[in-house]
């Protein structure tokens, strides 16, 4: 059975939205859920800000969800008192204010113990600038921290890179050597050091972050692209849309697992065949199901059917990513559907980590279902609820929560 090297094994996040520190463990297969509200989809949008990172666009993502102080923990520091039965009150704030993200990986089978590769963590610390008169952009978030480390946990022993502030360094032996100085504030390392030789690990974790990819809906709207022919190119990855879907079909029947894809698309519609037709440069999904005359084409397909060819096509891409997130998937999916993409989604997660945030009680139902056999004990549930505007993972204790370490600034 195919492994996933490297799996994420520990996401952390500290002062984002409803998540004033949490720390969950993942598996190959993690299924997230919880009722409305709960914080499933601050979950996801802190893993696409980590995303963003190694894109470089963390401070513009931020900026479109209202800037650093909308998306800051809206709560006091500590909770304690109000654990303790007394009412919830502001105080002034003692420490800085700071949006943390990170993760950290457990081995693959082919790594070695003295390797990165083995295990290695990442944490980005975001935070306000001292206030300018002369600046307009004095609400933008900056990056004041950045740590790569080998293992579990930032031990101080462990770190390989650090920012602080504008400054990039690398160890060298018991001490440390500058890789670049003056960094902007609004850019991470991951977009600015490409030192093979002095700084190999930074071009690792963010190769392995550049490779994520992100499913929270796709266009099924009549002037949706993929409703309509468009020009086909090899497509080894689906658009976030759906818009290339006959492309990425196509590309699938070429390159990758063709048989599978088929058998998906028939598990799903009662021996449905999904076929690409061309009209010279350009391409369009059509389907042909049983019973029907002519194939339906894509201008004709129901929205859950659209959504669901472009989940196949997603989860049988022949260029796996490192980590795969789906945002309820099920949207608009008839409940018969339900077990057929918890086969489709298990299936994936034997090439690919895959998260799935989801509020659908039996798709994780079914999910542990078809993945029991394939994956055993490589699924993690996670089930998220709300404690006085705190999101915080269900039965969750001090002995069960990963170890993990933010350090300070």
């Amino acid at each position: 059975m195919p492994r996933v090297a490297r799996v994420i094994s520990t996401l952390a996040v500290s002062g984002y939205r409803s998540l004033r520190e949490v720390v969950v463990g993942l598996g190959r297969l993690t299924v997230v859920t919880g009722p409305n509200g709960s914080g499933k989809s601050s979950l996801y949008r802190s893993l696409r800000l980590l995303g963003d990172c190694a894109q470089g666009h963390v401070v513009g993502s931020l900026a479109r969800e209202g800037g650093l102080q909308s998306a800051l923990w809206a709560g006091p520091e500590t909770l304690s008192g109000a654990r303790r039965g007394h009412d919830v009150e502001g105080t002034r704030r003692r420490g800085p204010v700071s949006l943390l993200l990170g993760f950290s990986t457990q081995p693959g089978h082919e790594s070695s113990g003295s390797d990165p590769a083995a295990g290695f963590g990442y944490l980005v610390d975001l935070g306000l600038p001292v206030p300018q008169e002369s600046s307009a952009f004095n609400r933008d978030p900056q990056v004041k921290r950045e740590l790569i480390w080998s293992g579990p946990t930032a031990r101080p022993g462990a770190i390989l890179v650090q920012r602080r502030g504008g400054t990039v360094a690398t160890r060298d032996g018991r001490g440390w050597s500058d890789l670049v100085t003056g960094l902007s504030s609004a850019a991470s390392l991951m977009t600015e050091v490409a030192d093979p030789h002095r700084a190999p690990e930074v071009l690792s974790v963010r190769d392995r972050i550049r490779s994520w990819r992100f499913y929270d809906g796709f266009r099924t709207d009549v002037d949706a692209p993929v409703r309509r022919p468009q020009v086909g190119t090899r497509t080894d990855v689906l658009a976030g849309d759906g818009g290339d879907l006959a492309a990425a079909i196509q590309t699938i029947q070429e390159i990758g697992d063709g048989a599978a894809l088929h058998d998906s698309v028939a598990d799903a519609f009662d021996g449905a065949r999904v076929a690409v037709l061309w009209d010279g440069g350009l391409c369009e999904v059509a389907l042909h199901q049983r019973g029907m005359l002519r194939p339906l084409r894509s201008g004709e397909l129901s929205d859950g059917t659209i959504r669901y060819l472009a989940l196949i096509a997603a989860l049988h891409t022949p260029r796996p990513p490192t980590l795969m997130v789906l945002n309820e998937p099920e949207t608009s999916l008839h409940p018969n559907l339900v077990p057929a993409l918890a086969r489709l989604i298990t299936r994936a997660a034997r090439d690919t980590q895959v998260v799935v945030v989801t509020h659908s009680a039996p798709l994780v139902e079914a999910l542990d279902d078809a993945g029991r056999d394939t994956l055993r004990d490589d699924i993690r549930s996670v089930s998220l609820v709300k404690d006085l505007g705190e999101t915080r993972i269900e039965g969750q204790g001090l002995l069960t929560t990963p170890q993990w370490h933010w350090g300070s600034r």
